[in-house]
């Protein structure tokens, strides 16, 4: 089986805030625009939409999509915010061959506005031997 030799860390995708102490690419999103400012203050389906649309541009920049991702991780501020996020996570993904999921209910995240962080796993290329 061929294992990758390293992993590569992509700088911060047009469209995507820069990012200061992390890489983007291997990080949850949240609903910052490419200038770091909020996208949707107290509004949990605009905020996931911003989310999906950076999730969608790392993937982008790492030659990937929604397609290839296997696994949604959702951080959220109130499990009352699950049913927004899931109706903007559907404009972005196949919803009939969904990735798996977890979600978990956090105190905060690093800025009070935001409602919601998510880590998308994916796997790009051929993985097989």
């Amino acid at each position: 089986m061929s294992r990758p030799t390293h992993l590569t860390h992509i700088p911060a995708p047009d469209g995507v805030a820069p990012a200061t102490g992390y890489t983007h690419v291997v990080s949850g999103q949240v609903a910052l625009d490419e200038r770091g400012e909020l996208v949707g203050a107290g509004d949990a389906g605009a905020q996931a939409r911003q989310v999906f649309e950076n999730l969608r541009r790392c993937l982008g920049a790492a030659g990937a999509t929604f397609d290839d991702v296997v696994k949604l991780t959702y951080f959220v501020t109130d499990v009352a915010h699950l049913p927004a996020v899931r109706v903007a996570r559907d404009e972005f993904i196949d919803t009939g061959r969904p990735p798996a999921s977890s979600a978990v209910q956090v105190a905060a995240l690093f800025r009070p506005e935001l409602l919601l962080e998510v880590e998308a796993f994916a796997i790009v290329g051929d993985q097989r031997a």
